[in-house]
This record gives structure tokens, sequence and C-alpha cells, in this order.
């Protein structure tokens, strides 16, 4: 929109407008949230046939011609962007005080510290980063917003568009705002308030928690489970209380940020393989039994293996079968991140082990989250009980960290139950 159609527009503001009224009809509002199977035709099971091989995934690259003319638009946006930047520090002062020493006192910012936000992503943010109202399903509601600064200033109208929706992990439509999950939700709410208020070892563990652990584990096909308020923060302070500098963490060259994160944070020393390429983990096995640690060559304390049973951006499996063979070989301790499987995977949705027809107790801790399938918040370890006695004791995420919102958990509760 240009400056003058802004400028006669009254009913533009700076800010996010509130969510306008929805009068919907219930019964459209949950077609239009999580539409319901039509047709068996696109009914499907997910299950791996035991005894075949699991096959290559088809990972597409894009053409050379692609591939170089993408960077060199990237590099043009980038001399573009230094030019400015260049000139409008010596011309343009008043607008780069930000970035300018003023009155002895060095700038707020480096020009290269801001320079990815202001000349590059600031020129994606009116395709992206648009707020929403409404419920993440099928469909999703985005605010309409105009600009006459190139992306630095949005005013909002109050008028939304409705989208399509590609982006969320809604995956079975738990997180919808009519029906049961809702209901359950609210008389957990009236019953137990909307904060557990306070870290799970202290104050905040309550009989809701505690059944959902155990219904958890149930599911899952575990001795036990632990309940976390964060997916992220279930990874990233999940390593340091299971492995030491003495340890071996072979990690897949694909595994999430906050499995990496986890990882470095915990001070084991750390392998990597090309992703699902079980040879060279083989290999990496195999020197690491035979060399042990570095210097004193003594065997390793620990060995444990780090995969994803279905990675989100590559939307491969992990060939959990071989694996299950190489653990039982070398006696390495597996490790399964199923934030994306779980849920959505196997006969009866019980994640990547029931995908592949694998018995659970073939691996050796099953983490995932519920804000995926289950369409709420937080994440969860499922192990035997002495490891899960373990991590009761220290782990910094339920030491420091608050618990779960009881009202996910009754949500949760419910959910895994019907499931």
């Amino acid at each position: 929109m240009s400056y003058s159609r802004l400028a006669d527009n009254p009913n533009l503001t700076l800010r996010v407008p509130d969510s306008p009224p929805d009068d919907i009809p219930p019964e459209i509002k949950m077609e239009k949230e999580y539409g319901k199977l039509t047709s068996d035709k696109w009914l499907y099971t997910s299950k791996h046939q035991v005894g075949t091989p699991l096959p290559t995934p088809i990972e597409d690259d894009p053409p050379y011609f692609i591939v170089i003319l993408t960077y060199l638009n990237y590099l043009v946006v980038i001399i573009i962007g230094h030019i400015r930047d260049y000139f409008g520090m010596r011309f343009q002062k008043k607008s780069f005080e930000a970035f300018l020493p003023k009155d002895g006192y060095p700038p707020w910012y480096s020009a290269f510290e801001s320079f990815y936000s202001r000349r590059l992503k600031a020129r994606l943010d009116d395709c992206f980063a648009r707020p929403i109202h409404g419920v993440p399903g099928r469909t999703i509601k985005c605010y309409d917003r105009y600009t006459d600064d190139y992306n630095n200033t949005f005013y909002y109208d109050g008028e939304s568009t409705e989208c399509l929706n590609l982006s969320s992990y809604n995956y079975l439509g738990f997180a919808q705002s009519v029906g049961s999950c809702t209901d359950d939700s609210i008389a957990a709410l009236n019953e137990y308030g909307v904060s557990a208020c306070g870290p799970v070892n202290i104050s905040s563990f309550t009989d809701l928690h505690s059944k959902t652990e155990r219904i958890l584990a149930d599911f899952i096909g575990k001795d036990d489970a632990l309940l976390f308020s964060m997916g992220y923060g279930t990874n990233a302070h999940l390593f340091t209380s299971l492995v030491n500098k003495k340890c071996l963490i072979i990690s897949d060259s694909l595994n999430h940020g906050s499995i990496r994160f986890g990882v470095r944070l915990s001070g084991a020393s750390v392998k990597v393989f090309p992703h699902n390429d079980m040879d060279a983990l083989e290999r990496i096995l195999i020197d690491a039994i035979s060399q042990g640690q570095p210097k004193s060559h003594r065997p390793w304390n620990k060995i444990l293996i780090c995969v994803e049973g279905l990675y989100s951006m590559e939307g491969t499996f992990c060939n959990l079968p071989k694996l299950v063979e190489l653990r039982e070989k070398y006696k390495f301790y597996l490790f399964v991140d199923e934030a994306h499987s779980i849920g959505a995977l196997g006969p009866n949705g019980k994640g990547v082990c029931d995908y592949f027809s694998i018995d659970p107790k073939n691996v050796d801790i099953l983490m995932g989250t519920l804000t995926k399938s289950f369409g709420a918040a937080g994440g969860y370890v499922a192990a035997s009980q002495d490891i899960i006695d373990r991590l009761r004791i220290d782990i910094t995420t339920n030491t420091y960290g608050e618990n779960m919102p009881p009202t996910k958990d009754y949500k949760e509760l419910l959910l895994i139950q019907d499931i």
C-alpha cells in the first residue's frame, strides 16, 4: 500500500489488533480447524514391513542453475546493503544514530552485527512473521498489514485473511477450540488453576502429573516416564545427567539443535556420522571401542547413539532396525527423539518403534514432545525405571524450572487414554 493510502486511512494502527469476535457455528468451526476423513481411499496405516530393508530416501537437490542464481542474488543483496550502509552513515547520520558513536559512547550495534536483520531478513518480513489469530488448524487467519518504509514499520487495519495452514505442529487436530479437548482443559483450569507455580522437585508435582507420566509410560511401552515443561529444554538439559567427559556421544549429522546443544553442554566427547549412514556409524563404533578415550585409551564409560525417529526437515526415518542390530552387537546406549513421530506413526500411533514393529525395550531412552501430535505443551522422557529414578534426582530442567500447567496434563491424560 502506498504512503498516500496509508495517510488517508484513519483505521490503521501500529498495534496488532485484538482478535475479532468469532460467531461461526461450532460445527463449521470444527470442520475448518480439522476436517473429518470423508473417504476411505485416503485412509493409510503407517507401518514398515518387517524384514524388508529401509529404502534409501530420495533427497532432491536443486539444479546448479538454481543454486548459482540464488547465491548470486544473495550476493547482490549483500553488496547493495553494504553500499547503503556506507553512504547512509556518512550522509544520513540521523537514521544511523544507533550504529555511530555519540557523546563519547560506543554505538548500540555494530553494522555487521545487525546487517542480516536490517538488510536481508527485513525484506522477507512482509511474507513471514505475520501475526495470526484463531486456532492453527487446516486454515489460519493472518492479520492484514501494510508498510510504507520497506517493512520497518507495519500498520494494521483490523482485518484478516484466511489462509491455508502448512506450518503448524497440530498433526492430529487436538489443538481445537471446540470439542472434548477444550472442554477437558477448561474443567482442569477451573479445578487446578492456570499454572503449576513452582519447580517440579519442590511444590508443583500434582496428581495429574503423576497420572500422566504413568499413562504415557504405558502407552509408549517403558517402565516410567518423566514430564518436562518444554520440549527443547528436555533435550537441552537431559545429557548433563546422563554422560560426562569420560563418555562418548555419536550423533546423526541432522539431529535437532536441542540435541546438539544438550550434547555440547554435557561435556562428553562427540563424533558425528553422516545422516542415516549405518556403515559409517559402525566404522566409528569400531574405532571408538578399539581406541578408547583420547590420550589414556581407557574404555569409554558409556557410548550413547543419538538419532531422531522422524527428521522433521527431511521427512526421513532413522534406520531403527539396523540401529537395534548394532546395539545388540556393540552394547551401546540408544537415544531416539520422537518429537515428530509419537502419535503420528505406527498402526497404534505409538511412534517409530510401533512403525518398525520393534519392542521399545530395545531403545534405552525415548524422548518426545507433547506439542506436535498431542497439540499441547511440554516434553517427556520414557526409559527404564533406574534411568528415570536417576533423572528425577538432579536433572536441571525440573530442579530449577516450573512444571507443566495442570490443564495440559489433564488434556494429555485423556488424549493418550483415548489413543
